[in-house]
């Protein structure tokens, strides 16, 4: 494990400390659990669109081998249709601004969205920056595959 980056948090929303942040949800979790830092209770209304919730600290990633992936809670996306505003997002290495959520209601009914909750999940990881080759317009592999599109291989 020593290769794991060390990763600053700075704390904007003094409430978090005593909602147990920074936690994992359990000790295999992948994802550190981000809260609403709402003073107030919201609703989102069925298709309205994407609000920004903070998540009330900001973090510094540094390395430029991690990132960070913002991702959604499986539980509320299945049972009330809250879903992140823009399918994950991405903290790169030198961002150092507020952690901020966009949440979105897919769903039939109003969604709320309480102060403390956790609506959301922090998911480190290695990224990779590959050589980039530029290739003649009609040059490929020979795969044969492309031409089809979404789902072109039949599964």
């Amino acid at each position: 494990m020593g290769d794991l980056p060390s990763v600053g948090i700075r704390l904007l929303d003094d409430r978090l400390s005593g909602w147990g942040f920074p936690r994992w949800g359990s000790a295999s979790a992948a994802g550190l659990d981000l809260h609403a830092c709402l003073d107030a209770p919201l609703t989102l209304d069925p298709g309205a669109p994407a609000t920004l919730i903070p998540a009330g600290f900001a973090v510094l990633i540094r390395d430029p081998d991690w990132c960070g992936l913002v991702l959604p809670r499986s539980g509320r996306g299945h049972r009330d249709g809250l879903i992140l505003g823009n399918g994950t997002g991405v903290i790169d290495a030198d961002y150092e601004g507020p952690l901020m959520i966009s949440a979105w209601n897919r769903a039939g009914a109003p969604v709320r969205i309480e102060p403390s909750e956790r609506i959301a999940q922090l998911v480190f990881t290695r990224i990779a920056r590959p050589a980039l080759t530029m290739l003649d317009g009609d040059e490929t592999s020979g795969s044969g595959r492309g031409a089809g599109g979404f789902g072109s291989s039949g599964r």
